[in-house]
């Protein structure tokens, strides 16, 4: 077993257990991580879970596989998913996969939490 890390073991905002915040890389190394702690969060079943990724500076595919999966886990009991605070380089990656167009991105946390469940995925420009 894995040393616990902050940015290996990520755990949801205490002052908001739907967000949880993701730093640093998101790795073959961590995304096991970040699926366990989203799957954690998806077991409670929020109407809302929003990804933090305002601290993260690279993600690779296993990163993007972790969040592609905690998506589809909670669309499945008819929870909404969404994508926080993505730095520019993050964004060419998601835009590079066309996630861009699969996610609901919000450009920070506080518009994500104030967006009404009903809301459609933002477009990128």
């Amino acid at each position: 077993m894995k040393k616990s890390t902050p940015a290996a073991c990520p755990m949801p905002r205490k002052d908001c257990p739907n967000v949880l915040p993701l730093e640093g890389e998101i790795d073959l190394h961590i995304s096991p991580n970040v699926t366990a702690s989203l799957s954690m969060m998806i077991e409670k079943k929020p109407k809302q879970l929003i990804v933090d990724l305002s601290r993260v500076t690279y993600i690779d595919s296993s990163g993007l596989a972790a969040l592609i999966e905690g998506m589809q886990n909670t669309e499945e009991y008819g929870g909404k998913f969404a994508l926080a605070g993505l730095q520019e380089t993050i964004r060419t990656i998601f835009e590079i996969a066309r996630l861009d167009q699969v996610f609901q991105i919000f450009p920070d946390v506080d518009t994500a939490l104030a967006a009404a469940p009903e809301s459609k995925p933002s477009k990128s420009a």
